[in-house]
């Protein structure tokens, strides 16, 4: 049963209260771009005590934060024209597979969400119980595998015409929320995990080059619908 959440927790990274020197507020500014942009599109980044770059992907950890876009490109841009360590004012270590990490602790936050939804009873999983829920009127943020079928996505989508809908996790990501092998279709009541859950997937999709709309499809093996 999907039922909307009932209480507003905490959600990572909304503390807008910033280090001694660090920017504060709703904005930061891009090393790479020099843009101001909201934080929710961005990933911070600090320094470790080995002086290594350290993705701080909740932007909770301590330190002076450095700020990037949240793309493959511009952090990939930052390692090869020096800007961590131009910004740190000091020599730093960043590995060459920064992006692929980043991507990596992304994909996890959003499985953590949703599997929080899931626990939560803020969750319905699989075609025929979206669609029953979508058509009894009741919305949310619809997830939908990467390599899912597009042929159940658009029989959803013409249910409920403008829902909100991500599709940066594949089926086996979507899955492992569940303790399942895959999932392709899953409906997440409006609520601040629903909407927790779509900021990250928007940021991951920056690292995955996936189109909002889900129309730039990866070459992977399509699932059927579940």
């Amino acid at each position: 049963m999907l039922h909307a959440e009932p209480t507003q927790a905490p959600e990572p990274g909304a503390d807008q209260s910033a280090p001694e020197g660090e920017e504060s507020g709703p904005f930061r500014r891009c090393l790479v771009t020099g843009e101001s942009r909201p934080v929710e599109g961005m990933v911070r980044f600090v320094v470790g005590p080995d002086e290594a770059i350290v993705p701080d992907v909740e932007a909770r950890l301590p330190g002076r934060g450095m700020w990037l876009s949240a793309d493959r490109d511009v952090v990939n841009k930052a390692l090869a024209k020096n800007f961590f360590t131009r910004a740190a004012r000091r020599t730093v270590a960043a590995p060459g597979n920064l992006a692929d990490r980043i991507e990596s602790l992304l994909a996890r936050r959003c499985v953590e969400l949703l599997g929080l939804a899931r626990r939560a009873g803020q969750v319905v999983a699989g075609f025929d119980q979206v669609r029953a829920v979508l058509a009894e009127g009741r919305l949310g943020l619809l997830v939908e595998a990467s390599n899912g079928s597009e042929d159940g996505r658009h029989k959803l989508l013409a249910i409920a015409p403008g829902l909100a809908v991500v599709d940066t996790l594949s089926g086996e990501e979507m899955g492992a929320a569940f303790g399942r092998d895959r999932f392709v279709h899953v409906l997440v009541a409006p609520g601040r995990l629903a909407d927790r859950l779509r900021i990250e997937c928007v940021r991951l999709a920056g690292f995955r080059k996936i189109t909002a709309a889900g129309l730039d499809r990866t070459p992977q093996t399509e699932i059927v619908d579940e």
